[in-house]
């Protein structure tokens, strides 16, 4: 992922403006700003996980099996929860089963249908990361009043309605 260490200032978004006259200068300010904290805020995630020897995608699959009646969740409903397709989910179920950190089970009255279920070594994989995200993540919003959190989530999905006009 590319990050943009060097954000424009009013002056470069001005000269922008004066060449591309539709530009939303204070729109532009705020979405690269946003962009480059959420790059950060990734990185950030990424290197906190990899402690404990996993990555966003591995910990989110544990994680939502975890949320699962039983820990035990169909590889599609996964991969819907996750925003992934299904051959990424595989490779991801895939390396987790290596690390014996879930398990495939066959349904006994189809055989093509199968479950993946949260080891035992998962449920200690995440009891070991979770205290340690929490901790980071409460420093890390320490600094946030619950008011401006609410706040912040309203403008957050306002941005989320918006997104389409990428597509």
């Amino acid at each position: 992922m590319l990050k943009l260490k060097d954000l424009p200032d009013k002056a470069v978004l001005a000269k922008f403006a004066e060449r591309y006259p539709d530009a939303d200068t204070g729109g532009v300010a705020v979405f690269l700003h946003f962009l480059r904290v959420a790059s950060d805020l990734s990185l950030a995630l990424d290197t906190c996980l990899s402690r404990h020897g996993l990555l966003q995608g591995r910990w989110w699959v544990l994680v939502l099996l975890m949320r699962e009646e039983n820990s035990i969740a169909l590889p599609s409903t996964l991969a819907d929860k996750a925003g992934v397709s299904r051959a990424t989910m595989t490779g991801l179920i895939d390396g987790l089963e290596r690390d014996g950190l879930v398990k495939r089970i066959s349904d006994t009255g189809d055989r093509r249908k199968v479950s993946i279920q949260l080891t035992d070594a998962g449920q200690v994989r995440l009891d070991q990361v979770m205290p340690d995200y929490y901790t980071r993540l409460r420093q890390c919003m320490a600094g946030i009043s619950e008011e401006e959190r609410e706040l912040l989530s309203v403008v957050l999905g306002k941005l989320n309605v918006g997104i389409p006009a990428f597509g």
